[in-house]
């Protein structure tokens, strides 16, 4: 049962051929056998799980009408509230907080009368690119438990990807879904800024942050995506237009393909493995009747520089409030006020969010803002010119998620520069505001995934998953397992 895709599990309770509760316990049953080797999951509460699966079986056997994911177990990333459950974005300073509200998204979630499975690992506040910035355990790659399943989503990716729940949701801010789908061998969708309520989501960099779905396949992430995204009056970024329905067009093609493919993607740095998969990829789709176009983005060199600047700068402000006063963890030592914060804010923020608060800071502070804050606002603005004027050549950009497969734990974590690398692809996107999708499109000879990297103009999140499928139903890449036990 837990090697079912989400449609499938839907079409079989549809048949009455199995029940959500069957299937609630079968991945219950899957988590308990692989955490000790995943460790994807930072809380779950099996016994919540049986009473909403329950609850959706006595809907169905009323006869009751039952929303779009009826039965299906979601698991959810550590940084979206879920009333009255433990959500601590992977940090100890927030180790003891209990949300008084529902995040957008899980209301949502609830509405369509999805299984909250549990809540999953992550890089502390969303803040790395492998999942071992956590402050309680580091999460592995299901296709080799000594490789990082990428970050900070890399509880949600490897969740999914190892068999222990259909659908997650994640979070991406500068690449934190699309780059672990390509590690764990999934589909990840970071949605267009504003697709997606952020209302109830911890936040780390707000003009950047997004809400979006992890899956098996494409069809079962435009599912996710059409469950939680819609206007939200509580969010004032999010917009107000109708949210298309995805899962009816998704095998629809897209005829007359054009296909950008930047330069700028393909230069140093690019893994071989990486780097020859991507193109097969491409040269399967000109089989297919896509046109290759050559587009520059000539600013993207800048991307990962000005997203450092302006992610800090804003993680900076939304971090402020943990002071051990208002929110968060409050130091158990005798101090004065601002030995008080001090104190708190040093034990409850581990090494990477400390560096990217001093950081964030430092760029905004007086002398340094022009310098540094408003030149990277300048060079996202340059960013975003390059994919308007690229877009009026093509349909979508495609390119290489990741430099590289999955690296071994610990391999950067004493090199930040490195580790920021990770990012080189996909922190444009979140700059620019679009939306972005990895889809799985071969192995290295090592036998780690490599994803394939779509990139579309704001609020085509619908044709991303078209021209996906259009990949995706002619290779089998995305049925492939790994093996646990």
């Amino acid at each position: 049962m837990i090697e079912k895709t989400a449609t499938e599990l839907l079409s079989l309770q549809d048949s009455k051929s199995i029940r959500a509760v069957e299937i609630t316990e079968a991945f219950l049953a899957a988590i308990r056998r692989r955490e000790p080797t995943l460790q994807a999951f930072l809380h779950v509460d099996e016994a919540a799980a049986i009473e909403q699966a329950k609850a959706v079986d006595a809907k169905r056997e009323a006869g009751q009408p039952l929303g779009a994911l009826a039965g299906i177990p979601v698991a959810v990333k550590d940084v979206l509230c879920v009333k009255g459950v433990r959500t601590t974005a992977g940090s100890r300073i927030l180790e003891n907080f209990h949300p008084p509200y529902h995040a957008h998204a899980i209301e949502r979630l609830l509405a369509a009368d999805a299984v909250l499975i549990g809540k999953t690992n992550m890089d502390e506040f969303a803040m790395g690119s492998s999942t071992e910035n956590s402050a309680f355990q580091k999460t592995r790659n299901p296709w080799n438990p000594e490789r990082i399943p990428g970050g900070s989503s890399g509880g949600s990716a490897a969740a999914v990807a190892g068999g222990e729940a259909p659908l997650s949701l994640g979070t991406d801010t500068g690449g934190s879904i699309r780059q672990p789908a390509a590690l764990c061998g999934i589909v990840g969708m970071k949605p267009t800024y504003g697709r997606v309520s952020r209302y109830g989501l911890i936040a780390f960099a707000s003009s950047l942050d997004q809400v979006g779905p992890f899956a098996r396949t494409v069809e079962d992430a435009a599912r996710l995506l059409e469950a939680v995204a819609g206007h939200d009056p509580r969010d004032s970024t999010s917009v107000n237009r109708p949210v298309p329905a995805y899962p009816q067009s998704v095998n629809q093609p897209v005829n007359g393909l054009r296909i950008g493919v930047p330069q700028e993607f393909f230069g140093d740095g690019l893994d071989g493995e990486v780097n020859a998969a991507v193109r097969a990829a491409l040269k399967e789709y000109e089989t297919r009747g896509a046109t290759l176009v050559d587009v520059s983005l000539p600013h993207s060199p800048y991307a990962l520089a000005a997203y450092y600047i302006v992610a800090p700068a804003e993680a900076s402000s939304n971090l402020a409030r943990f002071d051990g006063m208002h929110y968060g963890h409050r130091t158990k030592r005798k101090a004065d006020l601002i030995g008080t914060y001090s104190q708190s804010r040093g034990e409850g923020f581990g090494p990477e969010v400390k560096r990217r608060i001093m950081i964030g800071t430092y760029v905004l502070s007086s002398g340094y803002k022009d310098a540094y804050y408003v030149k990277a606002l300048q060079v996202r603005r340059l960013v975003k010119q390059d994919f308007d004027r690229a877009f009026e050549q093509c349909d979508v950009i495609m390119g290489p998620t990741t430099p590289t497969a999955a690296f071994p734990l610990g391999a950067k974590q004493d090199d930040p520069l490195a580790m920021y690398l990770s990012d080189v692809y996909t922190v444009s996107c979140n700059l620019a505001g679009l939306p972005g999708l990895s889809v799985p499109c071969g192995f290295t000879s090592s036998g780690l995934p490599i994803g394939l990297q779509l990139l579309a103009a704001p609020f085509e999140e619908e044709k991303l998953f078209r021209i996906a499928r259009m990949y995706e139903s002619v290779t089998d890449w995305s049925a492939r397992r790994p093996a646990l036990p």
